[in-house]
């Protein structure tokens, strides 16, 4: 079996290469070891808890203990089924903000500035918005469709007019010219149902005669003298080759992409002698470099019962179920994350580092609902950690899983920033607009006041936003610690290249499904020799960011 591209993971990127590339007239074979996305708990926005807690559709990837949060091992879902993640998260779209990627390029990723990625932007989206928003800076025909909800409970009105209150901008479009301030969220939804990359773009490449799918479980690059020639698979109870006339790419996420390169000879010789793995080069980059997005949820009771609490009972998860079954409306059609805030931490901070998403319940992602019953709350953290984990392997066995270590709150500046943004949380909470709304501080609670109170709370609640990145990173090919250069191609062997989040240089802001799909869309162009047009429109900065926080 062959094909001019093999790509491993029909995940966000891979999805959208295996697309573009048999959309420009080339053989594809995309190779996934999860299976189907059919069935309502993943097609269902508001069922979002359940795929990601299913061993069906989830890889089930654990941290290892965590020495600054308590020794916790925070679960790292990631998806396996068609779609990959797109398929189990939380359906948030964000683009990131501009200077996230002018500060990719300044570190070594060149072609990859705002100005080179948001015609890529532009072309994925299918963008549609009843109720506002910045179209000149959104695409209008791509396969992505992005939305919004539609905002029916009033808390989500009450979260935006309570920064406006507070003192921050409010933004049409967090996603257009200005990201900074509070307004509507968005969402890969469509027509009611989640709009994965499996919708957007691997089934229209599935009608096409050169693009197919094969399921099976990826053990290793296939590299002869120097060059990517195929992977290695366990396929039906035997293991064989696939071969790649052209190109190997790897899109199988930011724990798996490096996993599989370490196998292949990729990676720190040291490590890769350790267990027993001949080295093919020598790149000490590759597992490096683990970022992540930590939050809490900041909850409050409300003092009324207009909380989607009140759906909280099997008998109306089954009436909403069946209302989104028979037709694709009604609470269960939404994510129901429906509104936002991304703020400065402090004067001097150019671009935003702290995001909300604001949820009308107090509720985990685990789906383990507060047990004070009616209440809502803000998921929020900085977006921007200096601390860096590893992902490592535990053994040349392909089926162990490797050792994952963010290292989160390892440095101090996490946890000045993570004391900030719960104090200006607790602040936006406090106005007027949510006076009516206001019982009383679920978590962190009204006692939890000092530094130490909010650390210990840091400690024992902070969770992953299931956000992992920057394993395989992009630099210049002379950079010892650069994995990919800016063409997604794999320094020191031919054939290969590396296109999911794993590339991140550094983290981008908010939720990263959205610049995943990017950089395949990009990528896919970079493989194919072509390039689209710079756009250099200059996104919206706080006028007076050096000596105001807002």
């Amino acid at each position: 079996m062959e094909a001019d591209y093999v790509i491993v993971g029909a995940g966000s990127a891979g999805c959208a290469m295996a697309y573009r590339l048999s959309e420009a007239g080339h053989s594809v074979l995309i190779i996934e070891y999860g299976g189907s996305d059919i069935g309502p708990f993943i097609q269902m926005p508001a069922a979002l808890s359940f795929p990601m807690n299913m061993k069906r559709y989830d890889w089930g990837f654990k941290s290892a203990p965590e020495p600054h949060l308590d020794g916790r091992r925070l679960v790292v879902p990631r998806g396996k089924v068609i779609g990959g993640s797109s398929s189990i998260n939380g359906m948030v779209y964000v683009r990131g903000h501009a200077r996230d990627f002018d500060t990719w390029e300044q570190m070594g990723a060149v072609g990859w500035s705002y100005a080179d990625v948001l015609p890529y932007y532009l072309r994925m989206e299918n963008w549609h918005s009843a109720s506002g928003g910045d179209p000149e800076w959104r695409g209008s025909d791509g396969p992505l469709h992005v939305s919004r909800g539609p905002r029916k409970n009033p808390l989500y009105h009450a979260f935006v007019e309570a920064g406006r209150q507070a003192g921050y901008e409010t933004t049409d479009d967090y996603n257009g010219e200005q990201q900074e301030g509070f307004g509507p969220f968005e969402q890969t939804v469509w027509k009611g149902r989640r709009w994965s990359t499996a919708n957007a773009y691997l089934r229209p490449a599935l009608k096409r005669k050169n693009c197919d799918i094969v399921y099976g479980f990826v053990r290793r690059v296939v590299i002869e003298k120097g060059r990517a020639t195929g992977v290695e698979i366990d396929r039906k109870g035997t293991t064989e080759i696939i071969h790649a006339r052209h190109e190997v790419i790897l899109a199988a996420s930011a724990i798996n992409s490096p996993k599989l390169l370490m196998l292949s000879g990729i990676g720190p010789a040291e490590h890769l002698a350790e267990h027993g793995i001949e080295v093919v080069a020598d790149r000490p980059g590759v597992g490096q470099n683990l970022q992540d997005h930590l939050e809490v949820y900041f909850q409050m009771a409300a003092s009324q019962p207009i909380t989607l609490f009140r759906y909280w009972t099997l008998f109306w998860k089954g009436v909403l179920g069946a209302q989104w079954l028979f037709s694709k409306t009604g609470l269960g059609a939404s994510n129901n994350f429906e509104s936002c805030g991304f703020i400065r931490s402090r004067a001097g901070v150019e671009y935003p580092d702290i995001q909300f998403h604001f949820l009308p319940m107090a509720v985990r992602y685990d789906g383990q609902a507060a047990a004070e019953g009616h209440g809502f709350q803000a998921h929020v953290g900085p977006m921007r950690s200096p601390s860096r984990g590893a992902v490592t392997l535990t053994s040349s066995d392909p089926t162990v899983d490797p050792d994952i270590l963010f290292n989160y709150m390892s440095s101090e500046q996490d946890w000045l920033d993570f004391r900030r943004a719960i104090r200006l949380t607790r602040e936006i909470f406090a106005q007027e607009a949510f006076k009516p709304f206001v019982k009383h501080e679920i978590l962190p609670g009204n006692d939890a006041v000092s530094d130490g109170d909010l650390d210990a709370f840091i400690r024992e609640h902070a969770e992953s936003a299931y956000h992992p990145c920057g394993t395989c990173r992009m630099g210049d090919a002379n950079d010892r610690w650069a994995v990919v250069d800016p063409q997604c191609r794999v320094i020191g062997v031919e054939g290969l290249r590396v296109a999911d989040s794993s590339i991140f240089p550094q983290i981008t802001n908010g939720n990263l499904n959205g610049p995943s799909i990017m950089v395949g869309e990009k990528a896919s162009d970079h493989i194919l020799g072509r390039a689209l047009p710079r756009d250099e429109r200059a996104p919206w900065l706080h006028p007076d960011w050096q000596t105001e926080q807002r």
